[in-house]
């Protein structure tokens, strides 16, 4: 993949890359990344004196798809990740090289760069049978990354297999298929859960390391604060349908086909952290919900044994905007009645009682002639 002592800059414009065109780029990762107005400067500064940083990606148990949505980014593109920004140096699913010269690079890497690559994993180490039900290299693939996790910067754990377990750690779980945190726990492990995650997310938590040359700022789960801070539920446009008590009832109902909340149908953005509302898939095009499917909480841990997708997570009181303002009209109706009634009640009582008050005049004449 070319010398890691290289920089970015160097690599794209030998490319042919222009520098209006790195301004552009590096612009567009500071918006993806959330950053202020000085963080396409420092994006660009980095870029242009830091060496490119080595990165080994490994794969445990797992479908790939942590991969397959990787080299689908747009911003950044992942040919300007992938072959300028890091040094991709070793990938069983990307690289050409295989076999013994395949597992020669890991060890050439652990020596060369002690303490200076990133390891990121894909997939999670089965533990039990002493790691049998995963051989990588002729070796169980839980010892391989123990031995590469030793002398790694940082780890990055890709998707929810290897952030939680996934499907894999799923009850009765026979394999023992455990995260990676609970294996490598002398390193600091960056949590980036999803099935898969987002690209723009993958890419730019990348991006961050290579920029700043830290780790990004991190809740309490090991999860970038950046793209998984804020609840689906929280920035999704259906929002609004929620707040006014409009849901969909069944699948292909009226309120389905005008785009009302899918949280009846087991939509679990209101429990699920993830930046799918705002970043969005496939360049930024759409998301499960935008395509007319309630979130499955993909990024959740343990999601795979949490119930039916399609049943809900927790009951959640909504607003109710329109169904109150229908029960709030009907009731001040009905008091707006009551009060005509009353006021219509008090008002005969009373000319009832002027009546009985005054005397009656032509009993008085008759009384005057009498006498």
């Amino acid at each position: 993949m070319g010398a890691a002592t290289e920089t970015f800059y160097e690599v794209i414009r030998r490319q042919g890359i222009t520098r209006r065109s790195f301004i552009k780029f590096c612009s567009l990762t500071a918006t993806s990344l959330g950053l202020g107005s000085m963080g396409a400067s420092q994006i660009a500064q980095a870029l242009e004196s830091k060496p490119r940083v080595p990165v080994i990606w490994m794969h445990g148990l797992e479908c790939t798809c942590c991969s397959e949505s990787f080299i689908r980014s747009a911003h950044p593109l992942v040919k300007d990740v992938v072959l300028s920004m890091i040094s991709l140096d070793y990938d069983d699913t990307l690289m050409a090289a295989a076999g013994h010269q395949a597992e020669a690079i890991l060890e050439e890497t652990r020596k060369k760069h002690k303490g200076q690559y990133v390891l990121a994993v894909e997939g999670n180490p089965p533990l039990n049978e002493d790691g049998m039900f995963c051989i990588d290299g002729g070796r169980p693939f839980v010892e391989k990354l123990k031995e590469m996790a030793e002398d790694a910067m940082a780890v990055v754990a890709w998707g929810s297999c290897a952030s939680w377990g996934c499907v894999q750690a799923a009850k009765p779980n026979p394999t023992q298929a455990t995260p990676i945190d609970k294996v490598i726990r002398n390193k600091p492990v960056i949590k980036v859960p999803g099935c898969p995650p987002i690209a723009e997310v993958m890419t730019g938590v990348i991006t961050y390391i290579i920029t700043f040359g830290k780790l990004p700022e991190l809740d309490r789960q090991g999860r970038p604060k950046m793209f998984y801070s804020q609840r689906i539920h929280d920035k999704c446009y259906r929002r609004p349908h929620f707040d006014a008590g409009q849901f969909v009832e069944e699948w292909d109902d009226d309120a389905a086909r005008k785009g009302y909340c899918l949280y009846k149908m087991g939509c679990k953005g209101p429990t699920t952290y993830n930046a799918c509302s705002t970043v969005r898939w496939n360049g930024g095009v759409s998301f499960p919900i935008q395509s007319g499917h309630g979130c499955i909480g993909c990024s959740e841990d343990g999601f795979w044994d949490k119930g039916s997708f399609y049943e809900r997570l927790t009951t959640i009181q909504q607003f109710g905007i329109e169904a109150n303002a229908d029960k709030i009209g009907a009731t001040v109706a009905g008091a707006v009645g009551v009060a005509i009634a009353a006021h219509a009640a008090v008002t005969t009582v009373r000319n009832l009682s002027r009546r009985k008050e005054v005397p009656d005049s032509s009993n008085d004449k008759s009384n005057g002639k009498s006498a």
